[in-house]
């Protein structure tokens, strides 16, 4: 059954994602996608972990479209991201972490081969009421990719 209601302003991601993706699908082959369109994004600034050392830097996230993962784009992302966390840093032996889904093997994959690893540190976030388990992933120090 399918509820017909009036749009609330609390919907309107959800209504974006809608028709940008049907749109996408309907357009296919008619209309070529648009140049600079947004493919993903990342957002990085001080570690607010008090265990880590002062001037740690954190990348407090990183997603790529998904029909676009695999393809470069989220390492292009990491390597902007580190450039800006050195440049905050102010030099290049800065230190950066992370938080990653737990049993989020893509990401903590995605995390390894560009040399972070795990330091041990756990939480648990809540995302819509459920639950994450997080680990901590570290680049000690920063080095160029």
């Amino acid at each position: 059954m399918v509820t017909i209601r009036t749009m609330t302003a609390a919907d309107a991601d959800e209504v974006a994602e809608t028709r940008l993706s049907g749109w996408r699908t309907a357009y296919a082959g008619i209309v070529a996608e648009a140049a600079g369109a947004v493919v993903g994004w990342a957002c990085f600034g001080y570690c607010r972990d008090a265990d880590r050392p002062p001037g740690t830097g954190e990348l407090y996230a990183l997603y790529v479209r998904p029909d676009l993962i695999g393809t470069g784009v989220g390492r292009a992302l990491w390597i902007a991201a580190l450039e800006g966390l050195r440049e905050l840093a102010g030099h290049e032996g800065a230190r950066v972490a992370l938080w990653v889904a737990k049993d989020n093997t893509r990401a903590r994959r995605f995390y390894e081969r560009a040399g972070c690893r795990p330091d041990g540190a756990e939480r648990s976030a809540e995302y819509a009421g459920t639950a994450v388990p997080e680990v901590r992933y570290v680049l000690d120090p920063l080095r160029a990719p």
